[in-house]
């Protein structure tokens, strides 16, 4: 039989998910198909009824549903459990929805190598993305973490939220506007949608002053992936720091979700060559 994945969320316009995992159908021979289902908040149920009625295997879940999806799931696994999101879902053969957060796996692997043990990093933005975030830098051993936001007072309740959860770790929530300095900073992380398509394209959450004050050894991690060079990429480019694309953690989330529902590892290069052409 072939297999049958999806994704839901709200846009999904722009999602290059069905263009991957074609690709990675294609890499290991095998027959399946990937469908993008535009699902609105108040359509979420009946989304779950006819993704089990229907024949699909797993699905991939995106904004605005990786908390509320979590309210249907018989099971979740460690690192979804941790990061309390998910973003991929496999179904049983007895219809019952397991949980996954493959953004954690994602985000960490083009950092596999950078040591962060002991170390310090600031995340822009307090969102789903920033919980898979945090989820991975307290899995590289991150000490302390200054968050910025731009509205404190709506980010607080996440912000406790998440220093519960990652009791070990100095959490700090702080005003974006206070943020001047970057040179105690050993990794730097955007997880807000600026600078992306169709999103205040061309913009910088991060301005050359600020990013000049950034130790040499110090990395610019920017999830955004559309465009591949986004504004803040740029500047990193230009005062020779070094960098993470958001292009590598969408690619790499998307091949772990494929492990979990076939059991195979797709080939990710090919992945990733359909993700840069599906963005030209």
């Amino acid at each position: 039989m072939p297999y049958k994945f999806g994704i839901i969320g709200n846009p999904l316009s722009h999602s290059l998910s069905k263009v991957m995992h074609e690709a990675a159908f294609k890499s290991l021979d095998l027959s399946g198909s990937y469908d993008i289902l535009e699902t609105k908040s108040e359509d979420l149920i009946q989304r779950i009824k006819f993704l089990k009625t229907n024949g699909y295997d797993g699905f991939n879940v995106t904004i605005p549903h990786k908390v509320p999806i979590t309210v249907f799931l018989s099971e979740v696994d460690d690192v979804a459990n941790m990061a309390g999101s998910v973003n991929t879902v496999l179904i049983n053969e007895d219809k019952t929805l397991k949980g996954f957060n493959t953004d954690v796996y994602g985000f960490m692997k083009p950092i596999e190598d950078v040591d962060l043990n002991g170390k310090k990093a600031v995340v822009l933005g307090t969102g789903g993305a920033a919980r898979a975030v945090i989820c991975g830098l307290s899995l590289k051993g991150i000490k302390k973490i200054d968050i910025f936001s731009r509205n404190v007072i709506n980010s607080s309740e996440s912000v406790n939220t998440l220093k519960e959860r990652f009791k070990d770790i100095e959490i700090k929530l702080l005003q974006y506007e206070l943020l001047s300095s970057l040179k105690d900073a050993d990794i730097i992380v955007n997880t807000t949608p600026l600078g992306m398509k169709n999103f205040r394209q061309g913009v910088s959450p991060l301005d050359d002053g600020i990013i000049q004050t950034m130790g040499d050894n110090a990395i610019i991690y920017d999830i955004v992936y559309n465009p591949i060079r986004t504004e803040l990429i740029n500047k990193a480019i230009k005062y020779k720091k070094q960098y993470r694309t958001g292009i590598d953690m969408l690619v790499y989330q998307g091949a772990k979700a494929f492990e979990i529902w076939t059991g195979q590892k797709p080939n990710v290069d090919k992945m990733k060559i359909a993700a840069l052409e599906g963005l030209l």
